[in-house]
């Protein structure tokens, strides 16, 4: 911990996002010993997965913000409101861009631009986009405790990177396993599935660079970071995980998910 704390605000995120990247690659480990997965297990973990977000999004994000905006003699709920909808709108905008296949969907279904991309190459970028927003959160909340502002803390940062790298292993899962069931092989599906965390050190390093250089803008920063995971969460990780007709165990997966970060942030930040 000493050691850490001692790193660049940059560096720190970088590693710490270097971490959820890891996790999305245990994630999709599995892939390499069996096809299958259990359908409830994986709905609930995707559950989990949107509730670990949302609490991020208020404890680690939008509560800090608010305080900051406040200690910057600002409006508070102005900065939370205009960065929490940019954050929303901005990640909309990718999702009606960026060519995506959500697993499960037949090609038909493909969202973004039209494209001859391969199958297998849209269902990565599919959870490449969830991927965005988290490392950018991450990044955002260690540049936002170098600067020593508002109730953002090292502790609060890492304990976000720990919430998110423990949300990332099933969304690993959600990537390798339904191109294991096509018929890919098993390295082959555990490399596109890690590739899917790829995007997380890069989203963080630009969010902890930016927030440091450029302070004033750091409530926006953060309640855009929790604009964007919202939008995931209401999106994606729900949807996706009630598909199968099943609402009890992903609901169940999304209150013990927000309970943990809730208890992480609490007790860590």
């Amino acid at each position: 911990m000493g050691a850490f704390a001692e790193l660049h605000p940059v560096m720190q995120a970088f590693l710490a996002t270097l971490f959820t990247w890891a996790m999305t690659a245990a994630g999709a480990l599995p892939v390499l010993f069996t096809r299958k997965v259990n359908q409830k297990m994986l709905d609930g973990m995707l559950g989990m997965a949107a509730g670990v977000m949302i609490a991020a999004s208020f404890w680690s994000l939008l509560a800090p913000a608010i305080q900051m905006a406040e200690e910057q003699g600002m409006l508070p709920w102005i900065p939370a409101a205009v960065g929490f909808l940019a954050g929303g709108g901005s990640l909309m905008v990718v999702d009606r861009i960026l060519p995506h296949l959500h697993p499960g969907f037949g090609m038909e279904s493909a969202e973004g631009i039209s494209t001859s991309w391969q199958r297998s190459t849209l269902l990565v970028l599919a959870i490449t986009l969830h991927n965005i927003p988290e490392g950018l959160a991450v990044g955002v909340a260690f540049g936002a405790a170098a600067s020593d502002v508002g109730s953002a803390t090292l502790m609060g940062a890492m304990a976000l990177a720990l919430g998110i790298g423990l949300q990332n292993l099933p969304e690993g899962t959600a990537v390798a396993m339904p191109l294991r069931r096509e018929g890919l092989p098993p390295r082959t599906c555990f490399l596109y599935g890690q590739a899917s965390g790829l995007v997380e050190p890069i989203a963080g390093v630009i969010g902890a660079a930016v927030v440091m250089y450029m302070q004033p803008i750091l409530p926006y920063a953060l309640a855009f970071a929790a604009g964007a995971m919202i939008f995931v969460v209401a999106e994606e990780l729900i949807p996706e995980s009630q598909r199968k007709g099943d609402t009890d165990v992903p609901t169940i997966g999304l209150l013990v998910g927000f309970t943990i970060m809730m208890l992480l942030d609490v007790a860590l930040g």
